[in-house]
């Protein structure tokens, strides 16, 4: 079970970037999933999370530009990200609550990051 995420790149300010995040393997269900990001000398930070009926929760500072979904049926988590700026210039990561079929519980795993750079 992995998850892969993608679509990083270098934008302007005031541009846009759509992340995914693709869950492959043996997977039984997905839980909540979640993109974090970590800057340069900072620490990891939560930006928005999605449930799996798609109730959404985001951090302050992305509030209004940045757009979390989720297609089940492919098992792929986005981040819609508009109005870009150079404060969100960080590696971005996407963690889930995945069920598989060795263990009742749902485990928490995390993609690799994939860098976003803002800046002209």
């Amino acid at each position: 079970v992995q998850l892969q995420a993608s679509g990083g790149g270098l934008v302007q300010p005031g541009g846009s970037l759509t992340l995914s995040c693709a869950a492959s393997g043996s997977i039984i269900s997905i839980g909540i999933m979640r993109w974090y990001r970590q800057a340069p000398g900072r620490q990891r930070e939560l930006v928005a999370t999605v449930t799996g009926d798609g109730r959404t929760n985001y951090l302050d500072s992305v509030k209004g530009r940045f757009t979390i979904s989720r297609d089940n049926a492919k098992n792929t988590v986005y981040l819609q990200m508009n109005s870009l700026e150079p404060e969100d210039t960080a590696v971005y990561y996407c963690n889930g609550d995945l069920k598989t079929p060795d263990t009742i519980y749902l485990t928490n795993y995390w993609g690799q990051g994939t860098l976003v750079t803002v800046s002209s």
